[in-house]
């Protein structure tokens, strides 16, 4: 229809209009195409940039929710995590090291404590480049760089991580040398050290503690819990240089308690430099004594030789002056072991003191074996057996006892048990069980000291049964604890066993003096007092060459006074030789020194008449040899030496001794009386077989050849 129009109106219009009508409809026409074109490629452009700034604002809006949702993350969802780990940079649980107990001795001397110092600390979250840090630590404190690079490394991991004692006492020279190394982490703080006044005096006793502060050995050791106390908790917080700006006590330390020793420092003093001189003038090895009060087994004096200064830092390697031989390590007791079997005599048979005992000529026949006495004796009366401590007789008085009876009275003695005193390492000593199945000559072994093997403190525990009546008392070190969770505690010692009857031990107390007074244990004598004991001296085994050797374990162990003993002492002088190294001549007088200066620490009035104390004119030849012959059974095993040392420690220790074969030579006696050659043969130990009268005329073996302890030379006399 509109076209229709169009047309009609086209028809209506003149040419000449129409031609300019036209053109102004197609100027029109194209300036609206024109314009139209501009508005479509200005809509093109628009359209473009908002796209542009759309899908940018989309892509801003979308980080932005990311960030915020990492933030929320951080901040709400996991805030307390990085919280903790913050703090975990900044602040540290740092422990407060408790002061360590005193150790004192019986009448309050000081003995161990501790002193002030400086302490050198690292870090080593801080210490960039540990192993150089260890080297240059070490240099200064003279410490092995690996091992200390291989601490800082494990205190950089929980739960001790940030915190290394490096070393607990540092001199003002090595303050200065460490502070100049200017190293990030390490730090000089005040501190404490364990210090011992005394010195090396009761060294074995009290012990020592490591570079930590740990009790080492000794009651340092034993009682390290009690001594050391509880840490307590320092929170400290650090800034980003590590300086602490910040600290807060949690938990305070509690200090340790503090021990009272039985120890008394005046009568140890004695004991040691009687000790030191018994062993280096018999040229020995080593030594342990003993000082006790033989009713409450109060150890008044240890000591052990060779000795140590435990103010002394430890050497590298095994140092033998810290070996606390008196507890730790076992031997055979030889002789002095004749006190059982003697009470165990007068207990389960009809022998007395009066008794006469078969000696056989120093010479009786256990099995295939001859066993031969270092002296030779028809018979002696049992008192006369232990005064002259014959083997004979002992082996003698054994086979009577059984090896039932002989087995239990060691027992009750303590014999192959721990003590139970307060020292670490203690071995249980030796003594085989089931007697019935001992070897043939395993009684007469034991009569005489051998197959059986005690400490020192086991020695002194059998002593003083005779000392006190009869009962067997536990020996103790600690006095009473103070301090901590045991204030004025007063340790309670362990009730005593009864063990021989009253009549028996006044018996053997009567006995055990004649020891001393007429016997092998003269050197004992305390001037003044009455004085009762006996000696020992075995053969120490060579477990490496597996042979016997002539060098002795030289004993001797008594009490003083003996009517109402107050002490009881024990010395044993390891590795003596010669007819000097016995027990009577090696120990006896270290006895004498320490027991005269007890009796006058602890007061106790004379015995005996003061015109006793001048000196008597003594034979010629005093009869000192209590040496055992080893010629009975097999030297103890490995497995036996073991077994007497216990799990605990693994100390030197000796054995019986082998026969004196060819130790002697046949002396010429041609010439003599009937008298002296019975007098000779008495001194050196044969036996004459006396032909004839007058003077000597031959003999038979010859002068010169050899001839066993004991052995017989058969002399031919003619009257001229």
């Amino acid at each position: 229809m509109q076209e229709t129009r169009v047309k009609g109106f086209l028809e209506a219009v003149p040419t000449g209009r129409l031609t300019a009508t036209a053109i102004r409809f197609q100027t029109l026409s194209r300036r609206f195409q024109s314009l139209s074109r501009g508005f479509r490629t200005l809509s093109r452009r628009f359209f473009k940039t908002l796209s542009r700034r759309a899908a940018l604002g989309l892509l801003l809006a979308g980080w932005m929710v990311v960030i915020l949702g990492r933030l929320a993350q951080l901040q709400v969802i996991q805030h307390s995590k990085y919280r903790q780990a913050a703090r975990a940079q900044q602040e540290k649980r740092e422990p407060i090291p408790a002061e360590r107990g005193t150790i004192v001795d019986c009448n309050g001397n000081v003995l161990a404590m501790n002193a002030p110092t400086k302490v050198a600390v690292v870090n080593p979250l801080l210490v960039r480049d540990r192993e150089f840090a260890a080297k240059l630590i070490s240099g200064i404190l003279n410490l092995d760089s690996k091992k200390l690079e291989e601490e800082m490394e494990a205190a950089a991991r929980p739960p001790q991580r940030g915190f290394l004692v490096v070393a607990p006492r540092v001199s003002a020279e090595e303050v200065e040398a460490l502070k100049g190394l200017q190293l990030e982490g390490l730090e000089i703080r005040d501190g404490t050290f364990r210090w011992y006044p005394e010195h090396q005096l009761a060294s074995h006793v009290i012990g020592n503690v490591n570079r930590e502060g740990r009790g080492q050995s000794g009651i340092e050791l034993k009682f390290n819990p009690e001594l050391s106390g509880r840490a307590g908790v320092v929170r400290v917080i650090r800034d980003a240089r590590g300086e602490v700006y910040e600290q807060e006590v949690e938990r305070p330390p509690k200090q340790g308690e503090s021990l009272k020793l039985t120890i008394d420092v005046r009568l140890e003093a004695v004991a040691e430099q009687a000790l030191e001189e018994a062993v280096t003038a018999n040229h020995a090895d080593h030594g342990t004594l003993i000082a006790m009060d033989p009713y409450s087994g109060e150890i008044k004096a240890l000591a052990n030789y060779p000795t140590f200064d435990p103010d002394a830092r430890s050497v590298k390697g095994d140092d033998p002056g810290r070996n606390d031989l008196a507890v730790t390590s076992p031997f055979e007791p030889g002789s002095v072991f004749k006190v059982i079997t003697l009470s165990a005599a007068l207990e389960t048979t009809n022998l007395r003191a009066s008794s006469m005992i078969n000696c056989g000529n120093g010479m009786i026949r256990i099995g295939d074996r001859v066993i031969h006495d270092h002296n030779s004796y028809s018979a002696l009366t049992l008192e006369d057996v232990l005064a002259r401590s014959s083997n004979i007789g002992a082996i003698r008085i054994g086979q009577t006892v059984g090896s039932r009876n002989l087995y239990d009275y060691a027992t009750r003695f303590g014999v192959g048990h721990r003590t139970g005193v307060e020292l670490p390492a203690e071995a249980p000593g030796l003594l085989h069980k089931r007697p019935e199945r001992w070897q043939a000559g395993s009684t007469a072994s034991v009569s005489m000291g051998h197959e059986v093997m005690v400490t020192s403190v086991q020695l002194a525990q059998m002593v003083a049964v005779f000392a006190n009546g009869g009962f067997r008392v536990k020996p103790h070190l600690v006095l009473s604890r103070e301090g901590g969770d045991a204030a004025g505690e007063k340790t309670e010692a362990a009730p005593p066993e009864q063990v021989l009857k009253p009549e028996t031990v006044v018996e053997m107390r009567r006995m055990m003096q004649r020891v001393v007074v007429s016997g092998t244990g003269r050197r004992a004598k305390v001037l003044g007092y009455t004085t009762a004991g006996k000696t020992g001296t075995a053969q120490i085994y060579d477990y490496e060459r597996k042979v016997y050797t002539h060098r002795y374990n030289a004993s001797f162990a008594g009490f003083v006074p003996v009517v109402n003993p107050r002490i009881v002492v024990v010395v044993t002088v390891s590795g003596t030789s010669g007819e000097a190294g016995y027990g009577g001549t090696a120990s006896a007088p270290a006895f004498k020194k320490v027991a005269d200066f007890a009796m006058r620490l602890i007061g106790v009035p004379r015995d005996l008449p003061d015109e006793v104390e001048k000196p008597l004119r003594q034979p010629e030849k005093q009869e000192e040899n209590d040496l055992a012959i080893a010629e009975l059974s097999e030297p103890p095993t490995e497995e036996d030496r073991r077994g007497s040392l216990g799990e605990e420690t693994k100390a030197e220790t000796s054995a019986t001794a082998e026969s004196l074969a060819n130790s002697l030579r046949v002396p010429k006696l041609k010439g003599m009386t009937v008298r002296e050659v019975v007098s000779l043969s008495a001194e050196q130990g044969w036996t004459a077989d006396i032909e004839g009268k007058g003077m000597a005329v031959s003999q038979r073996p010859d002068a010169g050849e050899p001839i066993e302890p004991g052995g017989h030379i058969a002399v031919f006399f003619r009257q001229m």
